[in-house]
């Protein structure tokens, strides 16, 4: 006979950040509307949303910046914030933070600045910390520079390396690289996420850029008037959208419309599925441009019963199409294609479209 042996519950760590029921109102306007939200220890969760749907203030209240006014929030498990009853303040909360605006002190080198949170530490291990974070973040040649010396990118840096110094559990960035051109801000977006992995800090980062919420997290929260609309994975938030508001924050889709019949939408582009919909109710069709495959037809220039090409635009890393689709049944619709790389017909250019149904997208309209 076998003796079975059973192995004690090993509990789940505790969320670095934990918010329920978080309710925010300025004057007469709720701008947070019942935010529920964890963040593991060592995750980092991306706050994605339009100007003015509240991202900025959920991280205030988690930083401590603004007082909770309904609601609970915790780290590691333990109560820091409840209305009318506890407000631990943002200094003791061991949270760092970072902006779009830098905000270093000026009269202080970029090594003093870096060292100011880590006085508890001996003035030589304060310096190794600082120069590790520096020479993470390719800064290691200024650490006598002041700020006024630095160009933007250069500040960011060494703000990012100050409020990562004293390792705390949760860094809390907001636009941290709105400020940068294009190129400097992938450069460091991608020095941040490998010192933030490298340290394992739970993060939560506010941003607006849905392809900087894509690189950086590992899990995005995607809000709109107050409300989070759809929590999950990059993947899971650009394949398996649960909203129109979805689909369309993470780039520009062909919509078109139709009508349930046996269980299908007919389309310029053919029959899509909607067999989960109400035979005879109206869809709403969202296909994203590169969606649409195209493949040139040895046919007339001037045979626009076909679809055909309206206009081809060189954008960099792909290419633009305008095409004129035409469906088996008569419908036409103008619609736009992404193509990987230099594809440049000619105008009038009869095509055939292949469907990738993986990015067609359906709600009921």
């Amino acid at each position: 006979m076998t003796a079975t042996v059973s192995l004690p519950d090993v509990a789940a760590p505790a969320p670095a950040l934990s918010l329920r029921e978080v309710h925010h109102t300025f004057a007469t306007n709720q701008v947070v509307k019942g935010i529920d939200l964890n963040i593991a220890p060592g995750e980092v969760v991306c706050l994605l949303g339009p100007s003015g749907c509240g991202k900025t203030t959920l991280l205030r209240i988690a930083a401590g910046l603004e007082v909770l006014q309904d609601g609970a929030v915790s780290l590691d498990g333990n109560p820091i914030a409840a209305p009318g009853k506890r407000h631990v303040p943002p200094e003791k909360r061991n949270v760092g933070l970072a902006f779009q605006d830098s905000a270093l002190f000026p009269h202080l080198s970029v090594l003093e600045n870096v060292t100011f949170g880590l006085k508890h530490l001996p003035s030589r291990e304060r310096r190794e910390r600082a120069v590790e974070l520096l020479t993470q973040l390719g800064m290691a040649n200024y650490i006598e520079t002041y700020p006024h010396m630095l160009s933007g990118g250069q500040q960011q840096r060494v703000a990012l390396a100050r409020a990562l110094a004293p390792t705390p559990k949760l860094m809390l960035l907001d636009e941290p690289f709105s400020s940068l051109d294009a190129r400097l801000r992938d450069r460091i977006r991608d020095d941040t996420l490998h010192v933030l992995k490298k340290l394992g800090s739970a993060t939560l980062l506010v941003t607006h850029d849905p392809e900087e919420a894509m690189f950086m997290a590992d899990r995005i929260a995607l809000m709109r008037d107050g409300r989070i609309i759809q929590t999950g994975t990059p993947r899971e938030l650009y394949c398996a959208p649960i909203d129109p508001f979805v689909v369309t924050f993470f780039g520009e889709v062909n919509e078109l419309s139709g009508t349930v019949h046996d269980g299908k939408v007919q389309t310029p582009v053919g029959a899509v599925d909607a067999s989960w919909l109400e035979e005879g109710s109206e869809a709403q069709i969202m296909i994203r441009p590169e969606a649409l495959r195209i493949k040139e037809r040895d046919l007339p220039a001037e045979a626009h019963n076909h679809s055909h090409v309206v206009m081809a635009k060189l954008l960099g890393r792909t290419s633009l199409i305008h095409l004129c689709a035409h469906g088996e049944d008569g419908q036409e619709a103008h619609l736009h294609a992404r193509v990987p790389g230099v594809f440049l017909p000619q105008e009038g250019q009869p095509i055939d479209i292949d469907l990738d149904h993986s990015q067609v997208f359906i709600f009921p309209r």
